[in-house]
């Protein structure tokens, strides 16, 4: 087995969907699959997910293929899914809320635990949305000194966005969920930033559409 830090983060982006495909599978009573098989579902190949398993162990057995409740249980332990992570959310508009119904109100774990989320908006600032209270900006650092959250999910513009990663660095934060546009590897490569640029998928989206019409019009 690879040792954890020298698996090649392809392999680790591909784990989500690993996990959703065999959720699926489970809800639809299947018990065990071949590795052939579980490629056709996913659009890879059978090398490659035998490849991507044993880097974590393998998991499969010879003439059996995988035991779905099995291989979904480890891989779900890879992820650390259910660990209830502490976290913390910056910005509770639109965006904000509808993130935390995500992570905290969907019935499923997703591996951290909502604390608290922060806002400048006096109509927002100490009330309460899913159960997650809403903070004043100004006290975050002391909340991350008292409760040490393990991450932060960023959900407002990246203006003023850097003196708060400042501080939320200065605080021992090290992993980022970034809905800005702000690029925190940039100033501080040690953090783990997952960035999720809503503003460049939807443009890419759009290049598609405008290009493939356009070959479909000139043909």
């Amino acid at each position: 087995m690879a040792k954890r830090d020298n698996i090649s983060m392809s392999v680790i982006r591909r784990l989500p969907r690993y996990y959703r495909f065999l959720d699926e599978l489970l809800r639809s009573g299947i018990v065990r699959i071949s590795s052939g098989e579980l490629a056709s579902r996913m659009g890879l190949t059978a090398s490659q997910i035998r490849q991507d398993l044993n880097c974590f162990g393998g998991f499969g057995q010879q003439g059996y293929g995988y035991d779905v409740a099995k291989l979904f249980g480890e891989i779900k332990s890879i992820l650390g899914v259910d660990e209830g992570y502490p976290a913390i959310m910056i910005g509770a508009g639109n965006l904000g809320r509808a993130v935390s119904i995500y992570i905290s109100g969907s019935g499923k774990p997703r591996g951290f635990q909502l604390l608290a989320m922060f806002d400048k908006s006096p109509k927002l600032i100490n009330t309460c949305y899913n159960g997650v209270p809403v903070l004043n900006i100004d006290d975050i650092e002391q909340f991350c000194r008292e409760n040490s959250p393990k991450a932060v999910f960023l959900c407002i513009p990246s203006e003023g966005t850097k003196q708060l990663i400042d501080t939320l660095y200065d605080c021992g934060v090290r992993y980022f969920w970034n809905f800005s546009h702000f690029d925190i590897a940039m100033k501080y490569p040690d953090a783990v930033v997952e960035n999720v640029h809503l503003s460049d998928s939807l443009m890419t989206l759009c290049y598609h559409i405008t290009h493939t019409d356009t070959s479909e019009t000139d043909s």
